[in-house]
């Protein structure tokens, strides 16, 4: 009897196994907006790094963040370093390509409460008066991550902070007056 719960075990434990190494290398979660303004404000916002504290979703979640800037103001090697509770963790984003004012591509690094490295992107499509937003994140998943995966996805923990993201970029750059 033993050796039946043994063996049933062990087929379980495979095939949990061979469940998570099905799961894909990588990820991807996209949300976007149409912002009311031309593409270059919205541009601006993003691609300078100390306005996220505006807009950012995170920004809320710790106000008492440790937060250090170092590069350029804006545009490509700008870099915002965070330290934060356990809800922000702690880690740094860099730019790593800028072109004005169609694109903000960002290498997110993060230290707790997990390590990883993902790359954020942002592009700006002028759609009549009004601009497109859209904002991705992807990134390779390791063992963990799969594991992960399995029981929390990436659409539904993500998503909607995306979209608050985008929502309060969107409050922030109609608010302005535009020239």
């Amino acid at each position: 009897m033993i050796k039946k719960i043994l063996i049933a075990l062990a087929v379980l434990f495979i095939g949990l196994i061979a469940l998570i190494l099905m799961q894909p290398n990588e990820f991807s979660l996209s949300r976007s907006t149409i912002i009311a303004a031309p593409p270059l404000p919205i541009f601006n916002q993003v691609n300078h790094l100390k306005s996220w504290g505006a807009w950012s979703p995170w920004a809320e979640l710790d106000p008492d963040s440790q937060v250090t800037f170092a590069g350029p103001e804006s545009g490509k090697g700008a870099i915002f370093k965070w330290s934060g509770n356990n809800e922000v963790g702690e880690g740094s984003q860099e730019i790593i390509e800028s072109r004005s004012p169609e694109l903000v591509r960002i290498q997110l690094t993060f230290i707790r409460p997990f390590a990883g490295t993902n790359e954020t992107q942002f592009t700006f499509q002028p759609e009549g008066a009004n601009t497109r937003v859209t904002w991705t994140m992807s990134g390779k998943q390791n063992f963990f991550a799969k594991c992960l995966s399995l029981v929390i996805h990436c659409e539904a923990m993500l998503g909607p902070t995306f979209d608050e993201g985008l929502a309060n970029l969107k409050r922030v750059v109609e608010s302005k007056p535009q020239s």
